[in-house]
């Protein structure tokens, strides 16, 4: 499946249907008087956030969408039809931006969330509506007004509680397909990854969490170098960061000190995300050579360095432990903030 993650489209509300000049016309009511209807509202057209869909591909080619007009007033008082609304679905944890002002007008979050991108015009007010006592036959009517129009810009950000970032090659994907039931594309050579793999992975309780390997990420990532420009917002909406170094690269250091100067510049809070580090591939590694590392990493980050080898399974176990023991604590955290405001 190709992977979409931003699209632009033009959303056109309908306009309101005209109110009518008209007059009663019974045989035994001889001082009619005006009887000309409103016209009908015009159609909104609202986005709504769909569980089952998990790219913007639909709306990569469909540029334009437009709601039903509304119907004309009728004779005896009679409003017109409402026009009918047209629906978008959209994935879960896409934003909508104004693509005129960039401004941020939407955020569909839960499935089922709506937002209405453009509201449909009133109805005109037909001639009975001006009836007063002194106009006693009005012979106006007021036109329909026109619907709103936008182009937005859509752009999806996935939703997981758990990021899987590093360079490439540092073994995310075969981490993700050996945590969960996601079967990434693996290979051995750079940029195999190239669009975001989502995968649950259980908990001692039961339920799930998803994890996302966000790929692409190199030196000069934020400057759109590479892959990794397209797919940093991804990292957005993630709670905790799981960053995997490989120990068989030949500056694993550094590599860690790219991954965090690229996630600086970018912003957006990045950098201050809770992160969990994890030296991978060691069994590819001297044992030796592999505690060097990791007190090295210790001293430059004051944070426990887990050793893993996604390849064999090996201290999956005891990272799992600590990233779930994370997450409730940035639950916990999170609570409090909310009852303290």
């Amino acid at each position: 499946m190709q992977f979409i993650d931003q699209a632009e489209i033009e959303v056109e509300a309908g306009k309101g249907g005209d109110g009518i000049v008209a007059f009663r016309r019974e045989k035994y009511v001889p001082a009619g008087g005006p009887a000309g209807g409103n016209g009908g509202r015009g159609g909104d057209v609202i986005l709504v956030a769909a569980e089952h869909l998990q790219t913007l591909l639909d709306l990569k080619y469909a540029h334009r969408f437009q709601a039903d007009n509304g119907g004309r007033g009728g004779p005896n008082n009679r409003t017109g039809a409402n026009g009918r609304d047209r629906t978008i679905q959209v994935p879960c944890g896409t934003v909508v931006y104004d693509a005129d002002t960039q401004e941020i007008i939407g955020d569909l979050v839960q499935p089922g969330q709506t937002f209405c991108a453009a509201k449909g015009g009133k109805g005109g007010l037909g001639n009975k509506h001006f009836l007063s006592n002194r106009n006693r036959a009005p012979d106006y009517a007021l036109p329909g007004l026109p619907g709103e129009y936008r182009r937005l810009r859509l752009e999806l950000k996935l939703l997981a509680e758990v990021g899987i970032i590093g360079l490439p090659n540092a073994g995310k994907s075969t981490l993700i397909a050996a945590l969960s039931a996601a079967r990434p594309k693996i290979a051995d050579y750079p940029f195999t990854t190239l669009v975001p793999n989502l995968g649950v992975v259980r908990k001692p309780t039961g339920d799930g969490t998803v994890f996302a390997d966000i790929p692409g990420l190199i030196e000069g990532a934020h400057l759109g170098t590479g892959l990794g420009y397209d797919f940093l917002r991804h990292i957005e909406r993630t709670r905790l960061l799981l960053h995997l170094i490989d120990a068989t690269a030949d500056d694993p250091i550094g590599d860690y000190q790219t991954i965090q100067a690229e996630l600086q510049a970018y912003g957006r809070g990045l950098s201050e995300r809770p992160q969990i580090l994890a030296l991978n591939k060691i069994d590819a590694v001297d044992s030796e050579t592999v505690e060097l590392l990791a007190t090295e990493l210790n001293h430059l980050t004051h944070v426990p360095v887990f050793q893993i080898s996604a390849v064999t399974q090996k201290g999956l176990e005891s990272l799992l432990q600590t990233v779930w023991q994370s997450l409730e604590q940035l639950k916990d955290v999170e609570v409090e903030t909310v009852t303290k405001l």
